[in-house]
C-alpha cells in the first residue's frame, strides 16, 4: 500500500477557479481500480495552500492514476502552481 501527500500552493483568488477541476479529478481518480483513497483540500490555516492525500494499492495503481487522463487535465489546470512538497510512504511493511 502507497500512502501519497503532495502540497500545492494557489493563490486564494485561484482557488475558485481550479474547484470544479478538484472535484473532476477526486471523483475520477476514486473511481480507478486500486485507488483506496483520494482527497484534495484546502488548509484551513494557510488559505490557498491545497493538500493532496492518496492511498493506492500498490506501484502499478499509482502509475495508473499518473497517466490517467483525468490526472493529466488536473495537471493541466494546476500546473502553474507549485507543489511545495511531495511524500511518498510505503506501508506495505509497516510496523
Amino acid at each position: 500500500m502507497l500512502i501519497m501527500t503532495v502540497h500545492l500552493r494557489v493563490p486564494h483568488d485561484q482557488v475558485e477557479v481550479l474547484r470544479p477541476h478538484m472535484q473532476a479529478v477526486i471523483a475520477a481518480s476514486r473511481q480507478e481500480p486500486g485507488c483506496l483513497f483520494y482527497t484534495l483540500a484546502e488548509d484551513q490555516a494557510e488559505p490557498g495552500l491545497i493538500r493532496a492525500f492518496e492511498i493506492y494499492t500498490d506501484d502499478d495503481a499509482l502509475a495508473a492514476h499518473g497517466a490517467s487522463a483525468h490526472f493529466q487535465a488536473w495537471r493541466a489546470a494546476s500546473g502553474q502552481y507549485p507543489r511545495e512538497e511531495r511524500t511518498l510512504y510505503d506501508a506495505t511493511r509497516r510496523a
